[in-house]
């Protein structure tokens, strides 16, 4: 059941939450590609500011998925507290994530982060183009290498 019309601003700031949610869905599912789904193919991941890397591109940020999935026993990731600026086929947001979880060696890690977000309208909907995650807290990656 739609409840909104396509186009409209509420239309599109559910669209721009499922796509952070689709995000966080793919990787606690292990399924890289739902994951990356969510991402322009020229997006920017930059975690940089948590002690991971950054990646150009939806197809580099797929291989990081990947990598993730075979390392990671189990994790989750919470994203909550959406604020969206929409302009036109464009917005920009922020959003909490709090991700916990444990390495297949045993290493257990945690991050509590805040995701600075642009988006972008796509033929497919609404799609991360950039995403900047940056720590609320000090992160627990000990062992962590994905």
């Amino acid at each position: 059941m739609t409840l909104t019309r396509p186009g409209t601003q509420v239309a599109d700031l559910l669209d721009i939450q499922r796509a952070t949610h689709v995000y966080a869905r793919g990787l606690d599912r292990f399924d890289p590609q739902e994951a990356a789904s969510a991402f322009t193919d020229d997006a920017v991941w930059d975690a940089t500011a948590v002690g991971l890397e950054r990646f150009e591109g939806r197809a580099a940020i797929l291989g990081f998925f990947e990598r993730d999935a075979a390392a990671i026993a189990d994790q989750f990731h919470v994203i909550t507290n959406h604020v969206v600026d929409l302009d036109g086929d464009t917005a920009s947001g922020t959003n909490y994530v709090f991700s916990e979880g444990h390495t297949n060696s045993g290493a257990a890690f945690k991050a509590i982060a805040l995701n600075e977000d642009t988006y972008r309208r796509t033929p497919e909907g609404w799609r991360i183009a950039t995403r900047r995650i940056s720590a609320l807290t000090p992160p627990e990656l000990e062992g962590f290498d994905a």
